[in-house]
């Protein structure tokens, strides 16, 4: 739908009740004379000006008709995210009703309509776990103030924690969370539970599982949380509880990034960073191009697509680009990693399957590790729908062979229907063009496997090389690590780090082709706070129009 709205001025020709009219004295023709001149003057003039008025309003016309037929078709609107900020505030703001809750921050909120403190609850539902996330905002300023945060998760257990580990039985995994909504309960004040919102998003985890499966868990997990606990559900039509949109995902996890940096919500327009979220069912990717020249082969602004994300947020228009890339998580990476590896060794041997049961040098596992591992092949393969084989590292170092493997699985020379394209087929603008300097921010898995072997906050991606070769090359070269807290255990408990940081030094370097000497920071927390996009989902919650409304307590 084309939407064009024009504002044309308006002129207005009303008599002017302060103007005094003529008045004529006994100098009769004289006067009389000079009336009638004036007459025709004020007669010319206002035939001059409707000529003038009508050339202008048909040049106004004009212009309607080529903006009409010159802006493109299909332009995405922007997303509105419903933010709590931005207003200027009164002097009749509200405070607390009792002791119980409250803020040494102010003694009352910016406005009446807004209360002083807010409480609200995220679950993320990911593929290996779920996770809760309670925040306390504080309304003293103009933007809301993330004041505390709490963080609880789910244990870790074999074959995962998540919702999608249940599979058919969806009333268990509505059950997983009661661990995590404790937690709520006993944080959040009784005063404030009844309008605490509370929202579930899924990830790639349920997203794999397929609509059918995936829709009978989240229904368990919406009837259990209306039953059982005091928070107000966000309703189903506003995505209370559901599987999240890969693009969103990406999306709220630069709204948290930047809205901790200062960097959005605020009083300053300052460049964004980047954020590259490494999850373990998918990756994604978010970043505010900019399109300084038209010179060289760069376009102007950014093509229309999926991948462009409209965003108004406080008081300020974003045009973002984000993909969110399904199979390119870590763990789906180490498992499309062992299927190719395989597959090459079957199509040397195709009649020949004896070599699994024997061990299999994968070069992705450093020199005297080993590990068992379940490939999942194709319905009907030859081998097997699924074969367990002996991951054994090689003799000597293979870290190029491996990342070889770790590039491969990225598609480099599929099809790419819209330059420039990143990897798998999939357009993106040239980071070292529309992105050069800016900061760029990593966190989840990248976070996980670097941080514990000594990575400084900020590294540039040839010291990732230097790290990921140094890490395959086995024990023999680990007596770097020997003086950094918990790094030898990290790395003797994980035969597949070297895969690991191959595959990040792949999806970053070759997939996305950002520069050798760019520089990443790696970050869990920022203020405190957890990084991802959990954050930035629930901002919009406290908003009286993001599908909730507190609950009604029941009178006896």
């Amino acid at each position: 739908m084309r939407r064009t709205s024009v504002s044309l001025p308006t002129r207005n020709n009303q008599h002017d009740p302060y103007e005094k009219p003529a008045r004529y004295g006994n100098r009769g023709a004289r006067h009389s004379a000079v009336g009638t001149v004036e007459k025709l003057k004020a007669a010319w003039m206002t035939q001059s000006q409707r000529s003038r008025y009508l050339k202008t309003g048909g040049l106004l016309l004009f212009v309607v008709f080529l903006l009409y037929y010159l802006v493109p078709s299909g332009t995405s609107e922007p997303r509105q995210i419903p933010f709590a900020g931005g207003s200027q505030g009164s002097n009749n703001g509200q405070t607390p009703s009792d002791a119980s809750y409250g803020t040494t921050k102010c003694s009352k909120s910016i406005d009446k309509s807004k209360p002083i403190v807010q409480y609200a609850l995220m679950i993320d539902a990911g593929s290996t776990g779920s996770r809760i996330h309670v925040y306390k905002f504080n309304n003293c300023g103009t933007t809301p103030e993330l004041e505390e945060e709490g963080f609880w998760m789910t244990e870790k257990k074999e074959g995962g924690s998540g919702l999608s580990s249940y599979k058919t039985n969806a009333e268990g995994a509505a059950a997983s969370l009661d661990t995590l909504m404790d937690h709520a309960v006993e944080t959040v004040p009784d005063a404030l539970k009844a309008c605490t919102p509370v929202a579930v998003k899924a990830t790639a985890g349920l997203r794999k599982l397929g609509p059918e499966m995936s829709q009978k868990i989240l229904d368990a997990v919406r009837n259990r949380l209306e039953t059982k606990y005091p928070f107000a559900v966000v309703s189903k039509e506003k995505g209370g509880v559901v599987v999240m949109e890969g693009e969103d995902e990406g999306v709220y996890a630069w709204i948290t990034t930047n809205y901790l940096l200062g960097k959005i919500g605020g009083p300053d327009h300052t460049e964004t960073a980047a954020v590259f979220d490494l999850g373990g069912g998918s990756t994604q990717i978010v970043f505010e191009p900019t399109f300084k020249s038209p010179t060289g082969g760069m376009p102007e602004k950014m093509v229309e697509g999926d991948h462009k994300y409209k965003l108004s947020f406080g008081d300020r228009d974003f045009e973002l680009y984000q993909h969110s890339h399904l199979g390119y998580g870590l763990m789906s990476a180490r498992e499309t990693i062992h299927k190719t590896l395989l597959e090459d060794i079957h199509t040397l041997n195709p009649k020949d399957s004896s070599w699994t049961a024997l061990p299999v040098t994968n070069p992705c596992i450093a020199p005297g590790m080993s590990r068992s591992v379940a490939v999942k092949l194709e319905k009907g393969h030859v081998l097997g729908d699924s074969v367990t084989v002996n991951m054994t590292g090689p003799s000597s170092p293979a870290p190029a062979q491996c990342r070889k493997l770790a590039e491969k699985i990225l598609v480099k020379d599929a099809e790419c229907k819209l330059a420039p394209c990143s990897f798998n087929g999939i357009h993106q603008p040239s980071l070292d063009k529309t992105f050069a300097r800016e900061d760029v921010y990593t966190f989840s898995y990248f976070f996980d496997r670097t941080e514990p072997l000594g990575m400084p906050e900020s590294f540039t991606l040839q010291e990732l090389h230097r790290l990921t070769d140094q890490v395959c090359g086995g024990r023999h070269h680990w007596d770097m690590f020997m003086n950094v807290p918990g790094a030898l255990k990290e790395l003797e408990g994980r035969p597949e780090h070297c895969l690991d940081l191959n595959f990040m030094m792949a999806l970053l370097h070759t997939g996305y082709e950002m520069p050798i000497d760019r520089e990443v920071k790696i970050a869990k927390k920022i203020k405190g706070n957890e990084l991802g996009w959990c954050l930035g989902a629930s901002l919009p919650l406290l908003s009286k129009s993001s599908g909730w409304t507190c609950r009604i307590k029941e009178v006896s």
